[in-house]
């Protein structure tokens, strides 16, 4: 329908099967008629302010990310919106980050028992939010949003939609005021939580403190996997997929739990390393520190292979950055606080962050290079 160069040129968006665009076509493929039947398109987040307020509308975050929205123009784009032949009206208005949408319904106020309670678009993605709740100042730092996946990438004053971004599978997606969050979507916890979950089955019943544990205590630097191997995205016996692929390499296999989730860990740190590099070779940024927020920065032992791997501090904190950053646009909505500087420095005042700086680095180099190669 549209080429792959003019979708990027149009959306900025990184191309990955569960974008809303994909969705959308496939219900006018086989079955037009439930589109134009339909009143008005609402990601979820909007869909529950929806049920509260009454008023369908997207929220920016959210629509940014569906691969439909122009984030030069700040709107829908009307040539996707005409080539794919979406009806039109479904597109409902696009409202910025932390802006009052209207009074909770008199119905729901009633049933809940509130009075005076409003619906405020906060940032209703996820990755949205936890950026905005990153404690950072100045403009030398990216931010890595670690959970079950990987969100890596820097705050930008305006979208990167260039060719070299398309290359590398660059995202631009809208951030508070204005900023682009200018992103990569790769692979994370995932791994060690799939190994845990086949090793569960079996009897073994580790808790992720203790597969830290003994991923610290197994041999450093054997065997690396790409985690962004198509393999490794679909859930069922990760362990065996992990060896499989070192097999496949001519690698040293993985035995040991210990070994298979260390293998895990460290290709992580230099997954994230080259991401890191080609972040600051595709913006020209340079990167001092790495903000890391999320589930993800209770493995101690990922924070600091990954300042290892990437050379530079590591800032991991706070754990709950989404819920902080939903709290904090509503109070920003709301005239509580006044600007995103401030949002910034109440998480720093209020949540410790814990600090990782390299150690090993020299080590890692050629591991580095191991896991280029490896990756092709």
């Amino acid at each position: 329908v549209m080429s792959k160069e003019d979708i990027y040129k149009e959306t900025g968006i990184q191309f990955m099967t569960l974008n809303t665009l994909y969705q959308l076509h496939a219900h006018n493929s086989s079955d037009p008629a439930l589109l134009k039947s339909a009143d008005k398109l609402l990601c979820m987040g909007d869909f529950l302010n929806f049920l509260f307020s009454g008023k369908a509308v997207m929220e920016e975050s959210l629509a940014s990310t569906t691969q439909i929205y122009n984030p030069k123009k700040r709107a829908w784009s009307k040539k996707i919106i005409s080539k794919f032949k979406f009806p039109k009206h479904i597109f409902p208005d696009v409202l910025p980050s932390a802006t009052r949408i209207a009074p909770v319904q008199p119905q729901v106020a009633h049933e809940l028992g509130l009075t005076n309670c409003e619906v405020v678009a906060s940032c209703s993605h996820d990755t949205g939010a936890a950026i905005a709740a990153v404690p950072a100042t100045g403009k030398n730092w990216a931010y890595l949003s670690s959970g079950t996946w990987s969100l890596m990438g820097v705050e930008l004053t305006k979208p990167f939609v260039k060719d070299s971004a398309l290359a590398a599978e660059f995202t631009n997606e809208q951030g508070i005021d204005g900023t682009t969050r200018f992103l990569k979507n790769i692979i994370g916890m995932w791994l060690v939580q799939e190994c845990r979950r086949t090793w569960e089955k079996v009897g073994h019943h580790y808790d992720y403190s203790m597969l830290t544990h003994i991923a610290s205590e197994a041999k450093p630097f054997g065997s690396l996997i790409n985690p962004n191997d198509t393999r490794f995205l679909k859930p069922g016996d990760m362990p065996s997929k992990i060896q499989g692929f070192c097999r496949e390499k001519g690698q040293a296999v993985p035995e040991t739990h210990g070994e298979i989730i260390r293998c895990a860990l460290e290709s992580l740190a230099c997954l994230y390393s080259v991401t890191l590099e080609k972040i600051s070779e595709v913006t020209g940024k340079k990167i001092k520190t790495l903000h890391v927020v999320g589930g993800g920065i209770k493995n101690e032992l990922l924070q600091q292979f990954t300042a290892d791997a990437c050379g530079i501090t590591i800032a991991a904190g706070p754990v709950e950055a989404t819920a902080l950053g939903n709290i904090l646009m509503q109070s920003l909505a709301m005239g509580d606080i006044h600007n995103h500087e401030e949002l910034r420095k109440i998480v720093s005042d209020s949540f410790p962050v814990k600090y990782f700086e390299p150690v090993n680095q020299i080590s890692w180099k050629p591991f580095i290079e191991r896991f280029r190669a490896i990756c092709g």
